[in-house]
């Protein structure tokens, strides 16, 4: 498989960042999206991520409306989706400029937070949307953001993550800072956090596998 995001500096997880390295990661990263928020939204908000939506949704297994997690959610597009569906949906950003125009597009709850300095309830999500964010968060830091999504869903709670795949290479991609995992990679971090995997597939849809750049993923918290 050719990883769609070659152009990345580092070639392999990288273990040895310092409380420093992970600090400018962030600060760096969130910098990149507070300087391009407007074109971002106008870029974005008309992309058709409605399978992503129901795979989440159909793998919740209790009664609507649900009570929703959008883990980076961004301008608001897709607090704006759930609204309209009846549930109650909270944002989550780590970049001040989106956290202000998801509150303003959708009329929700945002919490302006970055993901390496999580601070969620235990127990309240039905479900976690996390469409495009968490292949930001380091490989040093995915454990503990990932126990943290777990403990805030309740029991039987479910995870929708979609990731740009790679060979497990993680580094800077201009000013945005990612870790691209393949399938293998990315189980074993959500086995480890205690989740059970519902299902997964490749993005775009209909087209060759080296032609779908983003894995999908659902997962269950048991």
């Amino acid at each position: 498989m050719i990883c769609a995001y070659s152009a990345i500096k580092t070639c392999q997880r990288n273990t040895q960042l310092t409380s420093k390295d992970l600090a400018d990661i962030a600060a760096r990263t969130l910098a990149y999206y507070e300087g391009s928020a407007e074109p971002f939204w106008h870029g974005a908000k008309d992309h058709d991520v409605s399978q992503n939506i129901d795979a989440l949704l159909r793998h919740i297994h209790v009664a609507p409306p649900f009570v929703l997690l959008d883990f980076g959610c961004g301008p608001g597009r897709d607090l704006m989706t759930f609204t309209a569906q009846g549930h109650t949906a909270i944002g989550l950003d780590g970049s001040a400029a989106f956290v202000q125009m998801a509150r303003t597009n959708s009329g929700c709850e945002v919490w302006h937070q970055d993901f390496t300095g999580l601070d969620l309830p235990s127990g309240q999500f039905d479900g976690i949307f996390a469409n495009a964010s968490l292949f930001h968060v380091p490989s040093l830091l995915l454990p503990h953001v990932l126990t943290s999504l777990q403990d805030a869903l309740k029991t039987g709670g479910v995870l929708f993550s979609s990731n740009p795949r790679g060979q497990n290479q993680e580094g800077w991609q201009g000013d945005r800072y990612g870790v691209y995992h393949d399938l293998e990679g990315w189980r074993s971090y959500l086995t480890l956090a205690g989740f059970v995997e519902l299902e997964h597939y490749y993005r775009p849809t209909g087209l060759p596998r080296e032609q779908q750049p983003w894995l999908a993923s659902v997962w269950r918290k048991v």
